[in-house]
């Protein structure tokens, strides 16, 4: 990150009006209350580095606001389908209003883990196998049998997590075959297709990554170690039941590869701007992804945040400098 942090505050100079940012927050999702919640650290930390930002819904009131007040960019702060299966930035380019964060395909792609893992072990990157079936297919084929069949394949214990979504939801870690169907019905609750893989041991990290410009560049990982030693929703958002570390206390080829994977997984699924990729490193150094965030926590308890700051960065000039660069070319 080379240039100056204070890129918007000298483009409203030059513009002699300060650069007019809506942050989205809120939505319907299932993970609201956490989107409320990265949606006020946004505007906080847009408004202290000298941005005139507005804090939003995503309701029926969004685009006549828009329209009526047009913003120079949007920044998205929804999470889960609201603000990640690219349907929302569909619209966003439709009514021709810029925003930070990847395009409506690439979130599409990125929001379906099952895909998403596909391209990434295509691009030669390592994940934990996996199978991921629909609802229906338990009803039709009979939930023992496939479930014996899912057992025998992958062995256990399993991590069985819906097959779209985020924050842990429904998310959970199975080492006994008899709490497998209840696992299964704790997802079908979150979506209609769950996702099961192989669980692997070892230390979990959050790799951040951002595009000022100059390419995406990978922050310091941050290392994730949940009291429960499962990072489920509760230990994500509970503050003190995890520990985190950044930089991640792992040796520095595995941090190494574990910042390559990151932009590599960034560039394969045609993301843009920001994006959190969630890896394992087992206990033989190997980096296995898992899935990857469009839409990044951030929130008092999130991981972007505190990787931007052990890169030595503000976080307001980070997500300033990221509208700023949306907005140039409608300025």
């Amino acid at each position: 990150m080379t240039e100056s942090a204070a890129a918007p505050a000298m483009e409203a100079a030059a513009t002699g009006q300060p650069l007019r940012a809506v942050v989205l927050a809120g939505g319907l999702a299932f993970e609201r209350e956490v989107s409320l919640s990265s949606g006020t650290q946004v505007w906080e930390e847009l408004t202290r580095a000298g941005v005139d930002a507005e804090l939003r819904d995503a309701d029926a009131e969004l685009l006549p606001g828009l329209a009526a007040a047009p913003a120079d960019a949007v920044f998205i702060a929804l999470h889960g389908a609201t603000g990640e299966d690219g349907a929302l930035r569909a619209v966003l380019d439709l009514a021709g209003v810029p925003y930070v964060g990847s395009p409506a395909a690439a979130c599409r792609l990125a929001w379906d883990k099952p895909a998403a893992k596909s391209v990434v072990r295509s691009a030669g990157l390592t994940t934990p196998d996996w199978v991921a079936l629909p609802h229906s297919t338990f009803r039709e084929l009979g939930a023992g049998a496939v479930l014996d069949l899912i057992v025998a394949r992958l062995g256990l214990p399993l991590m069985v997590k819906p097959a779209s979504g985020g924050s842990a939801l429904g998310a959970q870690k199975v080492t006994r075959v008899e709490d497998l169907p209840a696992a299964m019905v704790s997802c079908f609750a979150y979506g209609d297709t769950v996702l099961v893989e192989r669980f692997v041991d070892g230390v979990e990290l959050a790799l951040s990554v951002v595009d000022l410009g100059e390419g995406p560049e990978a922050l310091p990982a941050v290392e994730i170690t949940p009291a429960s030693g499962v990072f489920d929703y509760t230990a994500r958002y509970t503050p003190g039941l995890t520990e985190y570390h950044s930089p991640a206390r792992v040796a520095g080829d595995v941090a190494v590869r574990a910042a390559e994977l990151a932009v590599q997984v960034h560039r394969v699924l045609g993301l843009a701007d920001l994006s959190r990729t969630d890896a394992i490193v087992s206990p033989d150094g190997e980096v296995h992804f898992l899935e990857v965030n469009v839409s990044p926590g951030l929130t008092e308890t999130s991981m972007f945040p505190m990787a931007v700051e052990a890169a030595g960065h503000e976080l307001g000039d980070v997500l300033s400098r990221l509208l700023s660069r949306r907005a140039t070319s409608t300025r």
